[in-house]
């Protein structure tokens, strides 16, 4: 890839490079995000072959197999690298295509291919089988040598697994436990849920902790909450007033009462002396 930016004025090589690598970095937990950086670089550098591939893993990632297989098909052009080859078969599975990905596994390309290849190109056959509704054939297709070989290597596990979920399609259980355990043991670095499976079909259930801790927290505050509601706050007044305040409340309503009657009574007096001493 390095040597293909060289190609590049300086530059523009490393605002493109700064790009792909971001979409490396984001490919898998951010797979929008890797589209848009790839997107950037396809923008300033399109007629390099790396940035075609990495803008179609991208398109690859966010499900746009139609885009993501027309920039497959622009690298390999480019390149005439058949590596892509068994991605561009999936890609034609993922536009509902299964017959043209089938055709595919059997062009003269696939065998071109790695070992790594052939048994990815093995894959999507399979894959396309079963999309087809043809379970046994899946089974089937995914039986080889590669299969059946003890060493391990990195597509080992996936195979495995593969042959495993199609057993269990087709209700051979025992067996697909059987390899289902043969794939945990290849599968190093956790590619497959193989151990799920296995539990799944041993009717374990696995609780998680950490959710039942969160959900013993909320019962609490809730219960808390609860009680809170139910205490009398410290500053309200109490609901049954006791008597001798309520006493004390007629009594002063009383003597205001009486103070009013007074002064309306000492009125007529007060205007009587000044009515005299107007006389006078």
């Amino acid at each position: 890839m390095r040597q293909e930016l060289m190609s590049l004025p300086k530059t523009l090589a490393l605002d493109v490079a700064r790009n792909l690598v971001m979409v490396a970095k984001l490919l898998d937990e951010e797979p929008e995000q890797a589209y848009e950086y790839s997107r950037i670089a396809l923008r300033l550098a399109s007629r390099v072959a790396a940035v075609r591939e990495a803008a179609g893993f991208a398109s690859y990632a966010t499900g746009n197999y139609s885009e993501a297989l027309a920039e497959f098909r622009a690298a390999r052009r480019m390149t005439g690298s058949v590596e892509l080859w068994p991605i561009m078969a999936d890609c034609e599975r993922g536009m509902g295509r299964p017959e043209r990905a089938l055709a595919m596994a059997g062009e003269p390309e696939v065998q071109r291919l790695d070992k790594a290849g052939q048994v990815e190109m093995r894959l999507v056959a399979a894959g396309a089988r079963k999309d087809m509704g043809q379970a046994e054939a899946a089974v089937v297709t995914l039986q080889s040598p590669e299969l059946a070989s003890n060493s391990v290597q990195p597509w080992t596990a996936r195979l495995r697994y593969a042959y495993a979920d199609a057993l269990l399609e087709v209700g051979r259980e025992n067996e697909a436990r059987e390899w289902f355990a043969k794939a945990l043991e290849a599968d190093q670095g956790g590619t497959t849920n193989a151990s799920d499976r296995l539990a799944e079909l041993d009717g374990v259930e696995f609780t998680d902790a950490f959710e039942e801790d969160s959900a013993d927290e909320a019962e609490s505050g809730a219960e808390s909450e609860a009680v809170a509601e139910d205490a009398p706050a410290e500053d309200a007044p109490a609901e049954d007033a006791p008597a001798e305040d309520e006493a004390v409340k007629d009594e002063a309503v009383k003597d205001e009462a009486e103070t009013e009657v007074k002064d309306e009574a000492a009125e007529p007096a007060e205007a009587k002396d000044e009515e005299s001493g107007s006389q006078g």
